[in-house]
């Protein structure tokens, strides 16, 4: 046939594109909110095997809305994650239980692989910052991360719960807990995260310039505008936000790759199913693997260069043949 040429060259560039896209595997951080996980959710069968499938996609994942007030959730979550994804390792690191109310009390959960990434410091804010006394309603629980096989290497997670009722305040509030960990731990790689609450009735538009975290310089807010982090068809809502200080940070990051996950499409759920997992889809966002070193860079090109060399030749010799 005479279109077997064209055929055979698409074929042996896809080889060429295949072995020269090695570059190892990203580095994903996710943000979930689980819409009060607890002792009910985790005796689920189909809601804790849903959760192990995404939460497993992740190398970090910060957990929101957690409530085991009997601590048997978490470690039955873990249990069956670990069962689930038996090629990696996976720990946690939780908060205290916050909130104001003794009756409602939350937690925040960094899960994480334990063979690709370590914490190297946690720090739960006090919320006693001068003039912004008991600014939050669960202060964030920090925590300080090491992941050497990617491109920043070392940074911090600040999570955060916004109350809808105060999320102008609480996100403001914010740009002071980043300042005061940035000084103490001596680190311009931070990264903020969660349900900020921030779109729709909660965050008006006339008070984005209260907050710090929109108006400062050096702060980008990677989840794009008019992204939708909710699970019902009834709302469109960009509550859920992953935000990164400084350039060196935000060019570790790869290009628009800040997005909610849609587990309802991707595991072919109803709206009725999902929603039993959550009322939020997870957001994440891919950090890029260690530089290659020069050397191996420059043989990898040459192997590619005598590759598309040969290509050609027996490409001229095909179709002159």
């Amino acid at each position: 046939m005479e279109s077997s040429p064209l055929l055979l060259l698409s074929f042996l560039l896809g080889v060429c594109d295949v072995q020269g896209a090695d570059k190892g595997e990203d580095f994903k951080i996710c943000a979930f909110n689980l819409q009060h996980f607890g002792e009910s959710k985790s005796k689920k069968s189909n809601v804790m095997y849903t959760l192990a499938k995404i939460i497993s996609r992740c190398d970090i994942t910060l957990l929101q809305e957690v409530r085991d007030s009997k601590e048997k959730a978490l470690p039955l979550l873990m249990n069956r994650l670990n069962g689930y994804d038996t090629k990696h390792e996976y720990s946690m690191v939780a908060s205290e239980r916050l909130g104001r109310s003794e009756s409602y009390k939350e937690q925040y959960v960094f899960v994480y692989r334990s063979d690709t990434v370590s914490v190297t410091g946690q720090y739960q804010y006090p919320d006693t910052h001068p003039g912004n006394v008991d600014a939050f309603s669960r202060e964030p629980f920090v925590v300080r991360f090491k992941a050497p096989k990617t491109a920043i290497k070392e940074f911090v997670l600040i999570p955060q719960h916004t109350s809808p009722e105060n999320t102008t305040r609480e996100l403001d509030a914010l740009y002071d807990v980043m300042k005061h960990v940035m000084k103490m731990w001596r680190t311009e790689n931070v990264m903020l995260l969660g349900d900020f609450n921030a779109d729709c009735g909660y965050l008006a538009k006339k008070n984005r310039k209260l907050v710090r975290l929109i108006t400062e310089k050096n702060i980008f807010w990677l989840i794009p505008e008019k992204t939708d982090t909710t699970v019902r068809e009834s709302t469109s809502c960009n509550y859920d936000r992953i935000v990164v200080h400084g350039e060196t940070f935000a060019r570790a990051v790869v290009p628009f790759s800040a997005k909610p996950f849609n587990f309802q499409t991707e595991y072919r759920l109803s709206e009725d199913q999902a929603l039993e997992i959550s009322d939020h889809y997870p957001v994440e966002v891919r950090l890029k693997s260690s530089a290659m070193p020069r050397s191996a860079g420059m043989k990898k090109s040459m192997h590619h260069l005598l590759s598309l060399l040969v290509l050609g030749h027996l490409l001229f010799n095909m179709l002159t043949w």
